[in-house]
């Protein structure tokens, strides 16, 4: 009888303490929050605005997404689409009913869009934008120090030093100067992502971006990306 009753104490109280983690990560939201919401799925170590988070979490516009080493994170908007964070990156992320940007501070970076909805990627040496006319699929890295940008499907135009570069499907671009020493500046052929270039990126690039592409139409047949029950809910930081 007394095992029995410390083994029923035992399972309230990791309830409790479950319960109260939940709530003060709901707490986080504002009272009142408007307009669109996104859904967190995370991979490994990933914190938005300071506060370590979990798959199901709801992220509201103008919230900072940080990834650990070895960890990833992908966060759901419905029909205006998807952004996702590769390990070591950090991102502060907005979005509107057809408006989806993202400041990259460190990392990489991909988002892919539904057609009518502008997209951005601004980094310290310019920025992504791409086509709202169709959906698009792009990804913008900075771990080397410069700005690089791969187009998977569709078409993004990289504005930086008042110079614009168009980056067709299948194509990459640079901006600023890459860091001696890094992966872009041991390679021998243009700065592409790893140590792919030419025929082979593109053919990568484009398979990958047909994948997304169908990712994104199925998420577009649901416009509910709310999360419903006591899923942690993060407010913009401040």
């Amino acid at each position: 009888m007394i095992s029995r009753t410390w083994s029923r104490t035992a399972i309230t109280l990791s309830l409790t303490v479950a319960i109260m983690c939940v709530y003060s990560m709901v707490a986080l939201a504002a009272p009142g929050q408007q307009g669109p919401a996104g859904q967190l799925s995370v991979n490994g170590e990933v914190s938005v605005n300071g506060t370590n988070a979990i798959s199901g979490a709801t992220v509201f516009s103008d919230s900072t997404i940080t990834t650990a080493q070895n960890s990833s994170a992908v966060v759901s908007l419905g029909k205006l689409g998807r952004v996702e964070l590769l390990p070591n990156s950090s991102v502060k992320l907005s979005f509107s009913d057809n408006n989806v940007s993202a400041m990259l501070d460190a990392g990489r970076v991909r988002l892919a869009t539904s057609t009518g909805v502008a997209a951005t990627v601004t980094t310290k040496d310019g920025s992504a934008v791409a086509d709202n006319n169709q959906p698009n699929v792009f990804t913008v890295d900075v771990e080397c120090g410069n700005t690089q940008v791969a187009t998977q499907t569709g078409k993004v135009e990289l504005r930086a030093a008042n110079k614009v570069q168009q980056v067709a499907a299948g194509s990459s671009a640079a901006a600023g100067q890459a860091a001696p020493g890094s992966r872009c500046t041991r390679l021998t052929r243009e700065p592409t992502f790893g140590a792919l270039s030419g025929g082979a990126l593109a053919a990568l690039l484009l398979a990958a971006g047909g994948a997304i592409a169908a990712a994104i139409i199925a998420a577009s047949q649901d416009n509910d990306i709310n999360v419903g029950g006591t899923a942690p809910v993060f407010s913009p930081s401040r």
